[in-house]
């Protein structure tokens, strides 16, 4: 039987800075309303990212400490190499600081100018990689990814007809890998079926195309399967994951998520030809190959989160805390994307705040105005992270107008989420007095990280 509570305690606590509205109103000002630029002192509850923002175990701590520092030929690198394998029965790793750095390290040796790079709903610095080389990410996701309502269990699944026209109508050697991730961060945190993952493995095959996982949250990915997927629900985690990876050439990881680590990431192959040729960037961008960015330690506590986060009763009390965060947004009429993914909650800026248009970016201004209201930082996840068209320069108007709410792991109480409901709440009481916003200076790529807003 499932325990009622959380599979851990507390052992270390950091104390939360209280701020008033007037403060956090000048902060926002001083930061022209791009919460990139607060800092995290002025942050009561931080749910900016999920990424390298969670509570470490007391043996991953034990692994900072054991950490074996050496250049080359690191024991630490091995105690990771062992782990990665183990989740994904991929022979050769290449560590990288994070997993911006693999995506570098694979798109270097693969996307050339031209391409085409068909997937779910490409995270941010995924599409940003593709399109630096001037190559095109193609987004092949289900329809009902753009519902915001509709009860779809896997939502971040490819369609696979249209994947299928993508990999008809375009030269082989213009399509350098087709990419799953799991689960879709840019789609609301929804999972892929292992059904939906086999049908995309059988078209690469079919079309001698390699396919690629973002595996940055692949174990919350395995729960969804187990728990909505009933060919799979009595397969333990593990079994599930090594299946997924099973159907693919290699995966690159963000660490930081579902590694539950600070910092860190790898790029995994099965091939070795290709390893070799990803060996040449790894060196040059990120180090050497047994350390690639990362300390010893960090590679340790990378191979113990590994382990800890296929564990069930783990999952359990993660999804759990996240599907009654947005059941109290729920209850309190938060319009949100549903259903519940697996690392955040994503409100629905559209149906929150009706009267302001796309084109002033209501869900950045509902996350300024959540700052302003309760010091609480979420991230844009709509207009402005779609950035503009590279050929045309005009703004992407995404289906989806969000703000994200990440959880970070084994960090926040169920009162932290009440209290950010309640926030909401509040803030749906007066949404008449949220303004919106224009950006006065921005990136070329990557622009919502940096840009300047005004209020209109």
């Amino acid at each position: 039987m499932s325990s009622p509570f959380e599979s851990y305690i507390t052992s270390v606590i950091r104390p939360i800075h209280q701020t008033t509205r007037e403060e956090r109103l000048k902060i926002i000002q001083e930061a022209r309303y791009n919460l990139f630029k607060i800092p995290s002192k002025y942050v009561m509850i931080d749910l900016l990212t999920d990424s390298g923002t969670g509570g470490i175990s007391n043996q991953q701590l034990a692994e900072l400490i054991l950490g074996d520092e050496s250049y080359a030929g690191s024991a630490s690198f091995e105690k990771m190499k062992e782990a990665v394998y183990e989740v994904t029965g991929f022979d050769y790793l290449i560590p990288t600081h994070q997993g911006r750095g693999a995506e570098n390290v694979l798109c270097s040796t693969l996307v050339k100018e031209g391409d085409i790079v068909p997937g779910n709903s490409h995270f941010d610095t995924t599409k940003g990689h593709i399109e630096f080389r001037k190559a095109t990410a193609v987004d092949c996701t289900i329809d009902a990814a753009r519902e915001p309502t509709t009860q779809h269990p896997f939502k971040g699944n490819l369609d696979l007809e249209k994947l299928e026209e993508v990999l008809r109508s375009t030269p082989r050697e213009g399509i350098p890998f087709v990419l799953i991730t799991v689960t879709c961060n840019s789609g609301g945190g929804q999972p892929v079926s292992l059904e939906n993952i086999r049908g995309v493995a059988e078209l690469c095959k079919r079309y001698g195309v390699r396919l690629f996982f973002d595996m940055a949250r692949f174990a919350e990915n395995a729960y969804f399967i187990k728990s909505r997927e009933p060919a799979f629900k009595d397969w333990s985690i593990l079994k599930i994951c090594r299946e997924m990876f099973s159907q693919a050439d290699g995966a690159t990881m963000s660490a930081k998520k579902d590694a539950i680590s600070a910092m860190g990431g790898f790029l995994a192959l099965r091939d070795e030809e290709l390893y070799q040729k990803c060996s040449v960037y790894s060196i040059l961008f990120e180090g050497y190959l047994t350390y690639g960015g990362m300390t010893g330690g960090t590679m340790g506590v990378v191979a113990q989160g590994l382990r800890e986060v296929t564990d069930e009763e783990y999952l359990r009390t993660r999804i759990m805390q996240v599907a009654q965060f947005g059941e109290g947004l729920q209850r309190r009429e938060i319009p949100i994307i549903e259903p519940v993914g697996g690392h955040a909650i994503y409100i629905d800026a559209k149906r929150f705040l009706p009267p302001i248009p796309q084109s002033e970016y209501p869900a950045q201004a509902l996350a300024v105005a959540a700052y302003i209201e309760g010091g609480i930082r979420g991230v844009e996840v709509g207009t402005v992270l779609a950035d503009r068209d590279p050929r045309t320069g005009e703004n992407r108007y995404p289906a989806l107008e969000m703000v994200r709410l990440a959880i970070p792991r084994r960090t926040f109480s169920d009162n932290h989420l009440r209290y950010v409901a309640e926030v909401f709440e509040q803030l749906l009481r007066n949404r008449d007095q949220i303004r919106g916003l224009k950006i006065t200076w921005e990136a070329p790529v990557l622009r919502h990280f940096t840009c300047q807003f005004e209020l209109i």
